[in-house]
């Protein structure tokens, strides 16, 4: 730290006690009370150096009690009237950082002016400032966290203000250019090894890269009013929002320790992180830090980070933040949530109700802060998707991935046997149809929820699996959604007779692409293909692939076709016994017979049996014929 000089006598104070006396051989004739403390001092080097201390000696001096002066306004305290002291009995006296601005106040205070002598005590703490102090990053810090203890007169002499706009400006700027050790220099001061240079020998000391963020630390021991004076400053400077959010998340994670509760390991690991927290702060002075950062924090999509989003908001549902504070926070978080994950969140509920486990009403309103701005931007809607592109991508779009973690959080929280279904049915309903290519993920929450609320009614099951779409579940949901007992049965049916449409339309795109194979196989024989347009081992490579797949597929429609068999024998005893024809309820319900698709189902299996037959036959004939060739 860098220091003046000041006075050039040996120390003539001495201290007993709560008293100080000057031992310069003559008796004192004038008593200072500053605090607790008495000083025994002369008259005359005081009033030659101060304008109040002359006025007071000349009030003080027509009493009868002797010469006694109060003084307990003097900023600093007795501390720095000590210094002031020294300073006017030319006593060697040091200015520091540390000190610069205690002294400079009391200077003004005490009105120590060039009027009293020259190089008074304001001129020289004047010169210290502006020469030595804001010329260093690590000074100007340091004088301004001093500027606290008398923050009315460091404003009335602008000291605040300087400090703030020096250090503001440093942070625009190369920290190596600023009053920064050698060390901390690049370049030819390198030797070879890497070490630093002084006089051509190696220090040992190695280089610093400095990056953007070297001002965080410093910046977070400010105190809250003149840390967000300091951001205000280094915004209007031009520092960059990417910046200013990493110093707030800095500070905010210092001195909010709920923050650091669920730190993980990489993050932990990571430079910018506090190695402890700063001083302990009663919940409500954390409340008003998190509402402040909050205000202070850039309003733009991508600048902070997500997880460090939902841990502010945590924070504040714990503290009890104002609503208006809440409320941004959800915003903040809505605009990418495409960004978070599912252990994001799983927020606690901290209410006192404790109605559900998980606090699903803020999950609810962050997705519609999303889905508001999403319809806001022009997001994607179904006329600008095409289904087929949907589907083999299925994290085209932010929205698509939106859905796929809301239907995660869903499955995460559906256990909760405090969670009621319309709240359930709100938060799945809230996702567009057009953001979920497949509704396996949906699906899977629907079950977990039934096994987990056993008494809900039929009703209450079919309103719930109404909200997916069997239509759009995959052939692995199907199986297992064909054999859930917990669905109700018109949901059961839909899903099988989906299930069949799906595999009929497989197994039809099969048999197109066989016959294009047999094509490919003619053209072969006959000469028509070139010799960089395939060949007879790919064909056969391909046609024996195919024919696994459809065997496959052969298998499971008749499965399918017993499962049908067995349910449709079932509904009809159900129905004898009830005296009504339940199935033909059941088929007219749905506009669709099942006898009649059962037959189709065979006969198209018959068909496609034969003409799998005739193909492999013709494949083994083609084969035999090219190799004769």
């Amino acid at each position: 730290m860098a220091c003046m000089k000041l006075g050039s006598k040996t120390d003539a104070f001495q201290r007993k006690g709560q008293a100080w006396f000057c031992t310069t051989g003559l008796p004192s004739d004038i008593v200072v009370e500053v605090g607790e403390m008495t000083f025994h001092l002369h008259k005359f080097p005081l009033l030659s150096r101060s304008g109040v201390m002359e006025k007071r000696i000349a009030e003080a001096s027509e009493g009868e009690d002797g010469c006694v002066i109060e003084l307990n306004d003097i900023p600093g305290g007795a501390k720095t009237f000590e210094l002031v002291a020294k300073f006017c009995y030319g006593v060697k006296l040091e200015l520091t950082a540390a000190n610069a601005v205690y002294l400079r106040c009391a200077a003004e205070r005490l009105d120590m002016t060039e009027e009293y002598g020259e190089g008074n005590l304001i001129s020289q703490t004047e010169i210290f400032l502006n020469q030595v102090v804001l010329r260093s990053w690590k000074d100007s810090l340091k004088a301004l966290q001093t500027c606290d203890d008398v923050l009315p007169y460091a404003e009335e002499l602008r000291i605040t203000k300087r400090c703030i706009d020096s250090l503001a400006v440093k942070a625009c700027t190369d920290p190596n250019l600023f009053g920064w050790p050698v060390m901390e220099h690049v370049g030819p001061l390198q030797s070879p090894g890497g070490s630093i240079l002084w006089n051509g020998i190696s220090t040992g000391a190695r280089p610093k890269h400095s990056s953007s963020d070297w001002w965080y630390e410093d910046a977070s021991t400010l105190s809250l009013p003149l840390y967000k004076r300091l951001i205000s400053a280094m915004e209007s400077q031009g520092v960059k929002q990417e910046t200013v959010a990493g110093s707030l998340n800095y500070y905010a994670k210092k001195y909010l320790p709920g923050l650091n509760r669920r730190q993980t390991s990489s993050e932990s690991t990571n430079r910018l992180a506090p190695v402890g927290l700063g001083s302990s702060l009663s919940e409500e002075d954390q409340k008003l830090l998190l509402e402040e950062v909050d205000n202070l924090l850039p309003m733009q999509k991508g600048l902070v980070p997500t997880k460090f989003l939902f841990g502010l908001l945590k924070t504040a549902l714990i503290l009890r933040a104002s609503p208006s504070c809440i409320s941004n926070l959800e915003k903040r978080i809505g605009m990418q949530l495409d960004q978070a994950t599912l252990e994001d969140l799983l927020m606690p509920n901290f209410s006192y109700s404790m109605e559900t486990l998980y606090n699903v009403d803020c999950v609810q309103r962050t997705l519609e802060h999303f889905l508001a701005m999403d319809q806001g931007t022009g997001g994607e809607s179904p006329c600008s998707i095409d289904d087929e592109q949907l589907i083999g991508s299925p994290s085209l779009t932010p929205i698509t991935m939106v859905a796929k973690l809301i239907d995660g959080y869903l499955a995460e929280v559906a256990p909760d046997v405090n969670l009621k279904l319309p709240k359930f049915q709100t938060l799945a309903a809230s996702v567009p149809e057009y953001a979920r290519p497949l509704d396996d993920g949906l699906y899977r929450a629907i079950d977990i929820y039934l096994k987990s609320h056993p008494w809900l009614g039929e009703s209450d099951r079919e309103q719930l699996c109404r909200l997916m779409d069997c239509q759009k579940l995959s052939l692995e949901a199907c199986t297992h959604a064909a054999q859930n007992e917990r669905l109700p049965l018109r949901i059961i049916v839909q899903v099988l007779f989906f299930e069949q449409l799906q595999l009929r339309t497989s197994i039809a795109g099969c048999f197109l692409v066989s016959e294009n194979l047999d094509e490919g196989s003619r053209q072969l024989r006959s000469g028509t293909v070139g010799p960089n347009e395939g060949g007879w081992a790919t064909a056969v490579r391909e046609n024996q692939v195919l024919k696994v797949g459809m065997d496959s597929m052969r298998v499971r429609v008749s499965e399918l076709e017993k499962e049908c068999s067995n349910m449709r024998q079932e509904i009809e005893k159900l129905g004898r016994s009830k005296g009504s024809s339940t199935w033909g309820n059941v088929s007219k319900k749905f506009g669709f017979k099942m006898k009649s698709q059962m037959c189709s189902a065979q006969e198209g299996s018959v068909s496609n049996q034969n003409k799998i037959n005739s193909k492999a036959i013709k494949d083994d004939k083609a084969k035999e014929n090219y190799r004769k060739h």
